[in-house]
């Protein structure tokens, strides 16, 4: 599924008709999120600072929520269930970017040996999109919220959604999978062209009450994905020892902290 068809799937989602939907007994939120990705991948060294403060990128998401609590046909509230209380259902379409290179003790710039040129000299970007839907769960009462109770509402969610990713990795040093470029690990483990996956979505978040029909929000994701070529790397086997190497632990993933505006729609 391209970018223009993961586009129009949301936007079909969000603007079906409001009054055929609201006979379900539920309301509508819209906004955007936006905010910092740090990508943890076969670049650069685990459990390192360095890495992880430097492939950093940026992402940007649109998002839908269906709100159980209020009715907008009738400019209600719905029965009183302990679901309809604190629950809602996030949808969403993400895009964000992050550009990608070997950090840490194996390219130390005191290091001249072979290996670490070869490092230094990778470089990568990829670029996702995803779009799906997570169950997000509020302790405190979402009526509350919504009339002005308190300030604050803390939430949890948890959700799948499906990732369409394109990667590119180069080397300054000429084509990828070539002596002079690429560490033997790495031969044949790179990958060019887009490609699909789903991915493992949870939050931790908190949102602020604005104005009676706008909330600011912030978000603290972790989304693991169902592939380890998000980043355009996989090294698998070290053809040396013959052994699982240590970037390819385990699959890539991300934590976004991210940052929005939702808007209630009356």
């Amino acid at each position: 599924m391209n970018t223009r068809n993961l586009l129009l799937v949301f936007l079909l989602l969000i603007s079906a008709r409001q009054e055929v939907l609201s006979q379900f007994g539920f309301s509508h939120e819209v906004g955007v999120i936006t905010g910092p990705v740090t990508f943890y991948s076969d670049f650069g060294q685990r459990n390192d600072f360095e890495t992880n403060a430097g492939n950093v990128g940026f992402g940007i998401g649109l998002v839908h929520y269906l709100n159980f609590s209020y009715r907008a046909d009738c400019n209600c509230y719905t029965r009183d269930t302990y679901f309809n209380d604190h629950f809602k259902i996030r949808n969403e379409i993400d895009y964000h970017k992050t550009n990608l290179e070997h950090m840490g003790r194996w390219v130390d710039p005191d290091d001249n040996s072979e290996f670490a040129q070869q490092l230094r000299a990778m470089e990568a970007s990829t670029t996702v999109f995803d779009i799906g839907s997570q169950l997000e769960y509020y302790p405190l009462s979402i009526r509350d919220f919504a009339a002005g109770g308190y300030k604050l509402a803390p939430f949890v969610s948890l959700g799948v959604h499906y990732v369409n990713f394109n990667p590119e990795v180069t080397s300054s040093r000429g084509p990828l999978n070539t002596p002079a470029s690429t560490p033997v690990k790495y031969l044949n483990a790179f990958q060019q062209e887009a490609a699909s996956t789903f991915s493992m979505v949870g939050s931790i978040g908190v949102r602020y009450k604005l104005t009676p029909l706008s909330d600011l929000m912030l978000d603290s994701r972790w989304q693991y994905y169902f592939s380890d070529w998000v980043d355009g790397l996989n090294p698998g086997i070290d053809q040396n020892e013959v052994r699982p190497v240590p970037e390819n632990k385990s699959n890539d993933w991300i934590f976004w902290l991210n940052v929005g505006y939702i808007y209630y729609l009356d």
